[in-house]
C-alpha cells in the first residue's frame, strides 16, 4: 500500500505495525459481550466511552456516577454531567450514521455544546492553536490557522478513500489509531479536538468491524494510561510541520490493547 494513495495518512509504520501487532491479538474483539446495564435506551459502553474520554479531559465524574444518571435516573447538578451527556449524544448520533466530513463536525457541535459558545461547534478555527502544559509551556504547536481547511481536504479524502476499501483486521486497527492521531495533530477545533478524535477511532472501527467495535474501551485503556497516551502523542514533534510519524508506533500499539481490558487471558 503506497504512500500516493493518501494524500495526509503516512503509511510508512505499517509493516512495522504487522510485525508488533498480532492477528490472534485483534481477532479477540470479536468476543466481547455488552454489559447486563445495557438496554434500548442505555448502552453502558457508551457511557464507558463518554466518561472516561471526559476524564481525559480533566471532567471530574465516575463511571459509576455516571451510569446512576443515566440508566437509573438520579439527579445530580447539571454541570456534573452536561458534557458527558453531550458526548455520549455524541456517539449514538455515530452509531447510525456514516463517518464522513458532515456527520463528524455534526458530532463535534454535539460534543461541544456545553463547552463552546453557541456557533462555534462544528466549525473550523481561524485562530492559532496551541497545547500547553499545567505550567504554561508550549508542547505543540497545531497547523496554522491558514493550513487548516486544505489540511481537512486531504484527511477527509481519505477517510472516504478507506471507506471504500477492503481493509484486512491488522490495516483496520492501523488506520483506526492514524486517523485518531493525524486528526488531533491538525487540532482543527477551537476545543474538543480530544474528545472527536476518539470518537473517530471508534466510529472508523464500527463501521470496518461491525457493532463489537463499540464495545471496544479504548478512551478507558487511554485514561488509564493517560501520561503515556499524551507522551506517545508528543513523541512526533514540536510543530505541525515538522512531525515524525516514523515515531508514532508506540501510539498505534496503544488501541490493540484497549481489546482485552475485560477479557479473561487467552
Amino acid at each position: 500500500m503506497a504512500d500516493a494513495r493518501f494524500q495526509i495518512l503516512p503509511t510508512l509504520l505499517l509493516e512495522p505495525y504487522r510485525q508488533a501487532v498480532a492477528v490472534a491479538d485483534l481477532e479477540r474483539y470479536a468476543a466481547l459481550e455488552d454489559s447486563e446495564l445495557s438496554v434500548d435506551a442505555f448502552s453502558f459502553y457508551t457511557s464507558v466511552s463518554a466518561v472516561y474520554s471526559s476524564k481525559i479531559e480533566g471532567e471530574d465524574i465516575e463511571l459509576d456516577s455516571y451510569v446512576k444518571h443515566k440508566r437509573f435516573g438520579i439527579s445530580f447538578l447539571p454541570d456534573h454531567t452536561q458534557k458527558i451527556d453531550d458526548l455520549y449524544a455524541a456517539y449514538q448520533f455515530a452509531k447510525v450514521n456514516p463517518c464522513d466530513r458532515a456527520n463528524l463536525l455534526e458530532a463535534h457541535r454535539m460534543l461541544t455544546r456545553h463547552i463552546l459558545p453557541a456557533g462555534r461547534g462544528g466549525r473550523v478555527r481561524t485562530g492559532n492553536m496551541y497545547v500547553t502544559t499545567p505550567d504554561g509551556r508550549i508542547e505543540y504547536v497545531a497547523a496554522a490557522p491558514h493550513a487548516v481547511e486544505a489540511e481537512l481536504d486531504k484527511f477527509y479524502a481519505d477517510l472516504a478513500l478507506l471507506a471504500t476499501m477492503d481493509l484486512t483486521l491488522q490495516k483496520v486497527f492501523f488506520f483506526a489509531a492514524l486517523l485518531h492521531l493525524v486528526f488531533v495533530k491538525i487540532h482543527p477545533f477551537d476545543d474538543g479536538n480530544g474528545r472527536c478524535a476518539r470518537l473517530l477511532e471508534k466510529w472508523f472501527l464500527a463501521e470496518k468491524l461491525g457493532a463489537k467495535a463499540w464495545l471496544i474501551q479504548s478512551e478507558k485503556n487511554y485514561y488509564m494510561q493517560h501520561r503515556t497516551y499524551y507522551t506517545n502523542i508528543r513523541l512526533l514533534g514540536l510543530e505541525y510541520d515538522t512531525l515524525d510519524y516514523g515515531a508514532a508506533l508506540p501510539f498505534l500499539r496503544m488501541l490493540p490493547a484497549s481489546i482485552t481490558m475485560d477479557l479473561p487471558a487467552a
